[in-house]
């Protein structure tokens, strides 16, 4: 299936093609069920209908606003483009795409609305991602009301960064949680990384950030091997670590802690998930999640 998928009620098919034909997208034709079924698939979609419709079938399925597809409703006139759902997260891009159609796009995300920019519309005209999604909602409101700084730091270096700071790192798709003993060697890391990456079949570049308990943040062979990998790597906190679910037993509670490389995984992935469950690379121990 496409990922730009373009549902219409049978009397706007005709419609739904030629938008469809413009975004190079999927035609379904409307059913109660379409979309339930096409939501786990599609990142946009385009619905050719009433919103109250799209609102009724579309609110049982809803997860979060960083993996659920962007939603745009178009009037059946092809007047007007509507983003329903997730405008920082595509929708407002998609509707403003179809105005080379003669679409008006009707935005209502207050940043994009009066102008100014969003933490969301950065990481994407940057190419990254965010780590730290909960401080888009702070970052977002200061900036209807003042020029929010975007600041360029280039490794090796540490941030210490706030709340309320967006932290953007270039885009991926898995998130590895790395624990080791204490004196562990670059290459033993470097070794153990790759290795892990082999097992799980994830490539290097896919990698979005690397994760870690703050009490390894002067181990200088863990973060030289990420540097060396020109990869992130993340410290975390132990309550942030601890409140992460689904994680095996491990003997990290000797230090406060649920565990190491899968909670670290977990905390920074995008969809919580475990694709690799922890495994021993002599005295590296590698988790990796989606």
């Amino acid at each position: 299936m496409n990922d730009t998928v373009v549902i219409a009620l049978p009397r706007f098919l005709k419609e739904a093609e030629r938008i469809a034909d413009f975004l190079g997208a999927d035609v379904k034709e409307y059913t109660p069920d379409v979309f339930s079924e096409i939501f786990p698939f599609a990142r946009r979609i385009i619905a050719i209908m009433s919103i109250g419709i799209v609102v009724r079938r579309i609110a049982p399925i809803l997860n979060d606003k960083w993996n659920d597809p962007a939603v745009v409703v178009v009037s059946p006139d092809l007047a007007y483009a509507i983003p329903v759902l997730g405008g920082h997260h595509g929708a407002n891009e998609l509707a403003n795409e179809l105005s080379s159609l003669g679409i008006r796009a009707v935005i209502t995300t207050a940043t994009e609305a009066t102008g100014r920019d969003s933490a969301e519309a950065i990481a994407q005209r940057f190419r990254c991602d965010i780590v730290n999604k909960e401080s888009t909602r702070k970052v977002n409101t200061a900036m209807l009301d003042m020029d929010v700084p975007v600041f360029s730091i280039r490794g090796p270096g540490i941030i210490v960064a706030g709340p309320d700071v967006s932290f953007l790192v270039k885009k991926g798709e898995y998130t590895v949680g790395v624990g080791c003993r204490k004196g562990v060697k670059t290459q033993e890391v470097l070794d153990a990384i790759r290795n892990a990456l082999e097992d799980a079949g994830v490539a290097e570049h896919d990698i979005f950030v690397f994760a870690t308990t703050q009490k390894k943040c002067n181990e200088e062979g863990l973060i030289s091997a990420i540097s060396a990998l020109s990869g992130n790597l993340i410290f975390l906190d132990d309550d942030t670590i601890n409140a992460q679910n689904g994680t095996s037993p491990s003997k990290a509670i000797k230090i406060g802690l649920s565990g190491v490389a899968e909670p670290c995984a977990l905390a920074v992935a995008k969809r919580k998930r475990l694709v690799m469950e922890k495994k021993v690379y002599g005295r590296v121990t590698i988790a990796i999640a989606h």
